[in-house]
């Protein structure tokens, strides 16, 4: 099969490491990829917004398949222009058409869309400008924290928790003002759920699924989760407080919910459901849900599934995904970013990178890289992660922070704490 793969970031680095190592795949194409996907096959320079580009693109290199890593071009109708063209509707693509990428693209549609089908979420409402006056009330009636969602997507910046009713009022006037551009032009106000989080991916058909295995990722730049949001500072899977009684109840009281719900609603959807969860107390809820894999949670997903991607995405292609199970490893996978410096701010790029040639034991997937002339340079505020497999958390650790030490580039940056909080969890 000739597959095309959408994206350039970790996400995409990890799913074409994976996708190349299938019997099935006879050539990758990575659009545009970055220098690390070009290991695995060829980048090329598609617009996957310019859907006359892609088709044309899938016409000419006679492609069997499409997977879309990224939300952006699902959420803007990717899907649903391959399946309206008569010369392209015959290749299957994983990730949803634009009706069930509002599941991401609209956070009202999702939080609608869990209360119709009874799964557990917090409560909320949502506002627009003309019900700004009723968003402040409904902010009285809520306990501190507040949490604050751009209805869009806002690039991962547009959820705000707030510990004062003030500056959240205040918030949510500049928010519905254009903060976030059309993206917070609906704002959802929900209650805060205390707990601990983690991603539950499920692969579907739309009809039946597989659960892919669950990670905990870490968001924040600092140590001891301080400090700005990023888009990811490292990850682990498996997570020791999902166990078998905790996964059991997410499978029955929210994947198969989900599932079902989308059947229920006339929602086609194949691809990946990423299910943002917080554990209360051994009891899941949801936070959100996202229409593709996550990022970093892929980079230490992928390494430990040891089925065939590629045959799993055609048996969704082909509704038989109720013929597959999944097979996974039991080991540890950990990732730790690295990520430019003054990364979520201002940053450079450029900056040559150094030391590939050392590393032993631990994979490398690129995020925010580029191939010159000169060498791998840095060209994004995440640049590379460094994902490990090991008996363990900590062993899995120790391969990963080993050959960060071994990669090079001026003003580098990551956290030296990836996983620490869940020691006390597997003390128990």
């Amino acid at each position: 099969m000739n597959i095309l793969l959408i994206g350039s970031g970790g996400r995409e680095n990890a799913l074409a490491w994976k996708i190349s190592q299938s019997a099935k795949c006879t050539k990758l194409f990575i659009a545009p990829g970055n220098a690390g996907t070009a290991n695995y096959g060829t980048n090329v320079q598609l617009d996957p917004n310019n859907h006359d580009v892609v088709k044309d693109f899938l016409i000419k290199e006679k492609i069997d398949m499409v997977v879309v890593g990224p939300e952006e071009p699902l959420v803007k109708g990717l899907h649903d222009a391959i399946l309206a063209d008569e010369k392209t509707k015959h290749i299957p693509v994983i990730g949803p058409q634009k009706q069930g990428a509002a599941l991401e693209g609209s956070k009202e549609f999702a939080k609608a869309f869990m209360m119709r089908h009874n799964i557990p979420t917090a409560q909320y409402k949502a506002f627009t400008p003309a019900t700004l006056a009723d968003g402040e009330k409904f902010l009285e009636t809520l306990k501190a924290p507040y949490v604050l969602k751009a209805d869009g997507l806002a690039a991962g910046k547009g959820v705000l928790i707030i510990n004062d009713l003030d500056e959240a009022k205040s918030e949510l006037r500049q928010m519905l003002s254009g903060k976030f551009g059309a993206a917070s032009s609906t704002v959802v106000i929900e209650e805060y759920l205390s707990g601990i989080e983690l991603s539950v991916f499920v692969l579907t058909d739309g009809k039946s699924y597989v659960i892919l295995p669950e990670a905990k990722d870490y968001k924040r730049i600092g140590e001891g989760d301080t400090g700005l949001n990023t888009g990811g500072m490292g990850a682990v899977s498996p997570v020791p407080f999902a166990g078998a009684e905790f996964m059991k109840k997410v499978e029955e009281r929210i994947v198969k919910p989900t599932v079902n719900g989308l059947q229920k609603d006339n929602i086609p959807y194949k691809g990946f459901i990423f299910i943002g969860l917080m554990n209360c107390d051994g009891e899941p809820m949801v936070i959100e849900y996202n229409v593709r894999m996550g990022d970093p949670e892929t980079e230490v997903v992928m390494p430990r599934i040891e089925s065939d991607i590629v045959d799993l995405f055609c048996a969704v292609a082909d509704n038989r995904l109720n013929e597959k199970s999944i097979a996974v490893s039991n080991n540890t996978c950990c990732t730790v970013m690295m990520v430019a410096g003054g990364y979520p701010g201002s940053y450079n790029k450029g900056d040559l990178m150094t030391g590939f040639d050392k590393v032993k034991d631990s994979i490398l997937f690129h995020a925010g890289t580029k191939l010159t002339s000169d060498g791998i340079v840095t060209n994004g505020g995440r640049v590379i992660a460094v994902s490990s497999l090991g008996a363990n958390k900590d062993e899995a650790l120790a391969k990963s922070y080993a050959n960060v030490a071994h990669i090079e580039y001026n003003g580098r940056y990551f956290r030296r704490d990836i996983g620490k909080d869940l020691d006390k969890y597997y003390q128990k």
